[in-house]
């Protein structure tokens, strides 16, 4: 059986090596005129022609889909576990690159380029919006949990989640309701824009303090409210799950009852908000969704569905869950 000819044969045909025949089949610089024309002539005098197969292997095709994302971070987990169910279904891989004290958000990406991802998943960034912008201009990328003007994005409705919190604890008869703000993280401005809304909308005060992304700051709001000498609002919507678990422990250990005198609200619904002993009212983020909906835009880029179709915001509407830690304000 004759074998199709290879760049082999070619090379021995044309008196030049492999290397330089396969510069001028690509057609790269490299070669000169003269070796150009011999390199093409032997090509045709021996019946060599390029295989499409090798040729998309060239390509660097490598199906895999890099995601960064927030250590110890239960959403950012649960969301993982989405990209990872969403990307086995487009057929592509995923590769992970936490964010950590030590391995800061640009080298994770970087990361990740390195590692040859054709396309980038970034979960809550923190990145300037301008570095975001220079990514998306060279590489496919979506950002998770974050609006980012020009650039591919999926979401939820914070907004919406937020003035939902606001509209439960008023349906509950709550009127002095304090938010714990997210400062300049993700969703933040989003969740302190609903919340304000919907306050102002009640003809109530909209009264934010620092509140954070963890336990840690959460406690430290919490205290900083006891601390105050001001009787303690009857609500507290949290700007995460974690947030308003830190703010549960300082009321119990404090002997505050929860929901009898205070009632706390989370955003996210995270594993823990789940657990019996905690049982914490929340904003749930549904993230199934988001990340299904994320992979296939990354995936509709990389394939071409997208075509030049400009950046996306795409925007998922959350869900009110309520469990024990929100009930009516008690009497006087």
């Amino acid at each position: 059986m004759q074998h199709r000819p290879t760049l082999e044969d070619v090379a021995r045909h044309a008196g030049v090596s492999r290397a330089l025949v396969s510069i001028v089949m690509r057609d790269v610089p490299g070669a000169s005129d003269e070796t150009r024309a011999r390199v093409r002539r032997a090509a045709d005098e021996i019946g060599y022609r390029p295989d499409p197969r090798a040729r998309r292997l060239r390509q660097l095709r490598t199906k895999l889909l890099g995601v960064t994302f927030a250590a110890g971070q239960e959403f950012h987990a649960e969301l993982v576990d989405g990209v990872y169910a969403a990307a086995d279904e487009f057929g592509y891989e995923v590769v992970l690159s936490g964010v950590t004290r030590h391995h800061d958000e640009r080298r994770a990406v970087r990361t990740l380029l390195d590692d040859r991802c054709e396309a980038v998943l970034l979960l809550g960034p923190e990145l300037p919006a301008a570095d975001l912008t220079r990514l998306a201009a060279t590489t496919p990328l979506v950002v998770v949990a974050r609006r980012v003007r020009g650039v591919d994005a999926v979401r939820s409705d914070d907004t919406a989640g937020a003035a939902m919190a606001v509209e439960h604890l008023r349906g509950l008869g709550h009127r002095d309701i304090v938010h714990l703000d997210g400062g300049r993280l993700a969703g933040a401005a989003e969740r302190r824009r609903g919340y304000t809304q919907a306050m102002r909308a009640a003809g109530l005060p909209a009264t934010t303090v620092p509140g954070g992304l963890t336990e840690r700051e959460g406690a430290a709001a919490a205290t900083a409210l006891l601390g105050s000498g001001a009787a303690l609002p009857s609500a507290i919507f949290a700007f995460n799950d974690r947030c308003a678990l830190g703010v549960l422990d300082v009321l119990v250990r404090a002997g505050i009852a929860v929901p009898q005198r205070v009632s706390v609200l989370g955003f996210d619904d995270s594993p823990l908000a789940r657990l019996a002993h905690i049982d914490l009212s929340t904003i749930r983020q549904e993230t199934p969704q988001l990340a299904r909906a994320a992979v296939a835009r990354l995936v509709g880029r990389l394939d071409d569905a997208a075509g030049d179709a400009g950046p996306v915001d795409l925007v998922v509407p959350p869900t009110l869950v309520v469990r024990g830690t929100t009930a009516p304000p008690a009497a006087g």
